[in-house]
């Protein structure tokens, strides 16, 4: 568990601890927002609990983390790692999600959540972690992996279609460890 203080005035700090099966309504239903109101989900139906409760029970069976993070009590938001792709070659590789609660934007949240995420991938001996950003104009999570050390490494315009217009997939990176500068040890699980 990490105890960070917040960047903005809340009542209480932000505390991050790996998610528990407990949470996942509460996860499925923050997810939902996103789906139902904005792009960084290229989802247009948001799955149920079970569906929630199955995506992170495949990131925890490969000894990734998936982090939530709390505020008062509730849940503020929630991060996790998965695989980039699954061909062989990009095992060193992995793709980010944070998520966070509406009313809880730009409050830390984010960076609470994805500093130690980026941590403990690391520790596991990842080297590269990507972003995938639903939406070009999606500058409060573009701001937060700049601020968490990506870089931006590409753009591909109009990727999806949603709400009756095109999306554009921005591609940030950062390295983990010693990134590509080395040859790399096999991942710790």
């Amino acid at each position: 568990m990490t105890r960070v203080p917040s960047l903005s005035p809340l009542p209480h700090p932000i505390l991050v601890r790996p998610s528990r099966d407990e949470d996942v309504p509460a996860i499925a239903a923050l997810y939902a927002h996103h789906v139902r109101t904005g792009t960084a989900s290229f989802e247009e139906v948001p799955p149920d609990a079970a569906e929630m409760a199955r995506r992170r029970a495949d990131i925890l069976a490969r000894g990734l983390p998936y982090l939530v993070a709390e505020c008062d009590g509730a849940l503020a938001g929630y991060a996790y790692a998965g695989l980039y792709r699954t061909r062989s070659a990009y095992r060193f590789t992995l793709e980010n999600s944070v998520y966070v609660d509406a009313g809880m934007a730009r409050r830390g949240v984010g960076r609470a959540l994805l500093m130690p995420l980026i941590g403990i991938c690391e520790a596991a001996g990842y080297r590269r972690m990507i972003a995938v950003i639903g939406g070009s104009d999606n500058q409060g999570s573009i701001g937060l992996h700049a601020a968490c050390g990506f870089r931006p490494a590409g753009l591909l315009p109009g990727a999806g279609f949603k709400f009756g217009r095109w999306i554009d997939s921005v591609l940030m990176e950062r390295p983990l460890g010693a990134g590509n500068e080395t040859p790399p040890e096999e991942v710790r699980g």
